[in-house]
């Protein structure tokens, strides 16, 4: 019963807006790529600096949070890059597994199902995991994909041009010094934050439909476990040392336990690194969590 509540109040709201997009992205002649961009350099940066500027953590338990999810992530990569590597896999193949492992989806989807499960009061954690599992994301899979290509550049630059990391800084620096801004900059600003979730979770369905080519495997089902099981499985463990508290805790487990970001696609395709094996695992992904997300809520 508790886990028919949860999938019926909590996974299918999110669940619901990425069908819509899927099912009317054609009618409508909807493209992804525009709905991406928007969210991506207008309503995230919103959104981050709306969450980050009107919490109240204090600068130690934002270094214990980051902390635990970069410890997380290294033992995350390394697990799945050496079973990978036992199975006699390549460098390609290997690459792959560690960035479906790593990437978890902790924005649109991320976000949404933790405000939906933990209530208003986890915004912030889910925000600040949200950034910084964005970096690490991204540093781990700019650089094994680096790494199976032989070497990798513009990782720096990357993340430089990221406008979520400046609006995390700026908002960090707002909450610090009780920054306060002008009454219709704070209204713009909160108007788009609100946007955020709706677009992206509409510009998910669109990915998802746009996806052509599906490849399905052993070893898809292997890196999927890695995401959806294994992942939270580890984070929990790491997690029993920083005493979060409890909102971090059940945040934290939660985002490490998301389906795999469509941002992995398009790093693979960057740097051909098997982009139908991850876009395949992006598909498997969103479809298994439905069931492992709950089962992970019914314990954290």
């Amino acid at each position: 019963m508790a886990f028919l509540t949860i999938f019926l109040n909590v996974m299918m709201p999110v669940f619901g807006i990425v069908v819509i997009g899927y099912f009317l992205g054609n009618r409508l002649k909807l493209q992804a790529g525009t709905l991406t961009k928007t969210a991506y350099y207008i309503l995230v940066p919103c959104f981050i600096y709306e969450a980050i500027s009107n919490a109240e953590i204090p600068v130690q338990d934002a270094l214990k949070l980051f902390c635990f999810v970069v410890i997380s992530q290294l033992v995350i990569a390394l697990i799945a890059g050496a079973y990978a590597r036992l199975l006699g896999r390549s460098r390609e193949v290997i690459a792959a597994f560690v960035i479906v492992a790593i990437a978890g989806n902790v924005g649109n989807y991320g976000i949404a199902v933790i405000i939906f499960r933990l209530g208003e009061a986890a915004t912030a954690s889910a925000s600040i995991f949200y950034v910084i599992m964005s970096i690490t994301i991204f540093i781990g899979s700019v650089g094994i994909a680096g790494w199976a290509r032989g070497g990798s550049r513009g990782m720096l630059r990357g993340l430089l041009k990221t406008p979520a990391i400046w609006a995390a800084g700026l908002g960090l620096l707002a909450s610090g010094n009780d920054l306060v801004l002008p009454i219709m900059m704070a209204r713009l600003i909160g108007l788009l934050a609100q946007a955020m979730i709706p677009i992206m979770l509409l510009s998910l369905g669109l990915q998802l439909l746009e996806q052509k080519q599906l490849r399905f495997s052993a070893d898809l089902l292997s890196a999927s476990c890695f995401r959806l099981l294994i992942a939270p499985l580890i984070a929990a463990a790491i997690a029993v040392p920083f005493g979060l508290g409890a909102i971090d805790h059940a945040s934290g487990i939660l985002q490490f336990g998301m389906p795999t970001a469509v941002v992995a696609t398009i790093i693979a395709k960057e740097h051909d690194i098997d982009p139908t094996f991850i876009i395949s695992a992006v598909v498997f992904t969103v479809l298994a969590s439905l069931i492992t997300l709950p089962l992970i809520m019914l314990v954290v």
